[in-house]
């Protein structure tokens, strides 16, 4: 099997070779490259010693040194190169409290966690398989190198890898594997939370979300997400829904994997968490009515609170936060098909949320039953059109688009201050419900109208 290697990676590869050492690109590059995927990164493992490796190449920078990698840059790229080694005793279920540098590359390659991911590779040697990661790759398996338990006890977080990597590339999890995740799924109560945050982020904005359903089944999400367990038990009889509010939700996702495709990554990641969270307080907020049918009341906004509560814990950014917030807080609400209701919406909800909005409010009515459909259709529709419009008359949505400041208002005698405020959202009221007075004398007369 032959893989194009970059010429940067082939340089360093060479260069090490050259001088006496085995070299070899190593992991996911070789498995995406096998997939006729471009890699992300291409990692480097190597006989030679870190000192070694910084004799040959004259710019380096220390970045694990003493685990053995240091990243050897080409102009502006920079690629890790790790020395074979061995790890030891790990202690905190992540971490090897040391390691142990080798001269064999098959005591390297066995430490690492799947055998898709224990591929190593290079144009003089070919491609060394020693653990069957391309027979498990036409198999569509995850399995893990060696004996399962000893790698998910070092390092847990491989726990939440393989349910990744199984939805990147919709792959079955082989069964002693998954035996051990079911047994030591409780050991990722001592993963940190960006750790945990940033592989369930790639798992539901991979393109088979619904191994969410699996993580639930395996008892992970009881350790790291213990909200979708309550989701997962929650049903829901109403006209509305045929199933749980978990199943639900990975509906709306799978919808999105489908009708959304070339959104931007940054929308994309953002539309996916908000889906996820949308219908989280649905638990909390259930009670059967008198007719047997279950009710929701208040549930978008308990989802909000609920929702900003696991993204703190899971140590998101403020800004993403907000902007999921608000998604999850106005999912199921529609204005009144009148242009100044809809204005104060879009700033109710955001203008630069507007397009994920719209998009979850569809996701959310195709993973619904076809009670009332159309109805709910018609009415995001009208809400689409209808926002399109505000944003192409350029109608103005806040104080900043007033046609009049501060410094007007001032000039017409009011004091700076408070006044001044309430002067302008006075103003901007107006001009929601016509933008057309939006010019500074008529501002300016409705002002002194105001005052007296």
């Amino acid at each position: 099997m032959q893989i194009e290697v970059p010429s940067k990676v082939s340089t360093i590869i060479n260069t090490l070779t050259d001088n006496g050492f085995e070299a070899y690109a190593v992991g996911g590059c070789v498995r995406d490259s096998y997939l006729g995927l471009t890699p992300n990164d291409w990692d480097i493992t190597t006989n030679a010693l870190p000192a070694q490796v910084k004799e040959l190449f004259r710019r380096t920078v220390d970045i694990g040194i003493e685990h053995g990698t240091v990243k050897v840059m080409m102009g502006n790229d920079g690629y890790e190169v790790t020395t074979y080694r061995i790890d030891g005793e790990y202690e905190d279920c992540r971490h090897p409290k040391n390691v142990t540098f080798t001269s064999k590359l098959e005591e390297d390659l066995k430490r690492r966690d799947f055998t898709i991911n224990a591929m190593a590779y290079s144009e003089r040697t070919g491609l060394v398989d020693l653990f069957g990661g391309i027979d498990d790759i036409e198999a569509g398996v995850i399995r893990a190198v060696g004996d399962p338990v000893e790698r998910f006890t070092e390092d847990a977080l491989r726990i939440l890898r393989a349910l990744r990597f199984s939805a990147r590339f919709d792959y079955d999890i082989e069964a002693k594997t998954k035996e051990a995740i079911i047994s030591l799924a409780p050991n990722l109560s001592n993963i940190s939370a960006e750790r945990i945050r940033d592989e369930l982020e790639k798992l539901i904005c991979s393109d088979n979300p619904d191994r969410l359903r699996w993580a639930y089944i395996f008892g992970v999400t009881s350790v790291i997400f213990p909200e979708w367990d309550d989701m997962m038990k929650c049903m829901q009889t109403t006209p509305h829904h045929y199933t749980d509010v978990g199943d639900h939700t990975i509906g709306v996702l799978e919808y999105i994997v489908t009708c959304y495709p070339d959104i931007s990554k940054e929308d994309d990641r953002v539309l996916r968490l908000a889906a996820l969270l949308h219908d989280i307080a649905k638990p909390a907020c259930r009670f059967t009515g008198p007719d047997g049918i279950d009710h929701f009341t208040g549930h978008p906004a308990e989802s909000e609170k609920m929702a900003l509560f696991v993204m703190q814990r899971l140590k998101y950014d403020n800004d993403t936060i907000n902007r999921v917030r608000k998604l999850v807080r106005y999912h199921d609400d529609t204005p009144e098909a009148a242009y100044p209701a809809v204005r104060r919406f879009i700033i109710a909800a955001g203008a630069e949320n507007m397009e994920n909005l719209i998009r979850l409010k569809y996701a959310d009515i195709y993973a619904h039953t076809g009670y009332r459909r159309a109805e709910k259709l018609r009415m995001a529709g009208e809400l689409d059109k209808m926002y399109r419009k505000v944003l192409s008359d350029g109608d103005c949505l806040s104080v900043k688009q007033l046609a009049v400041n501060g410094h007007d208002l001032m000039a017409c005698g009011i004091k700076d201050g408070p006044k001044i405020g309430e002067a302008l959202n006075f103003l901007l009221e107006k001009v929601l419900d016509d933008p057309g007075v939006n010019e500074k004398d008529t501002l300016l007369k409705e002002l002194g109208a105001r005052m007296g």
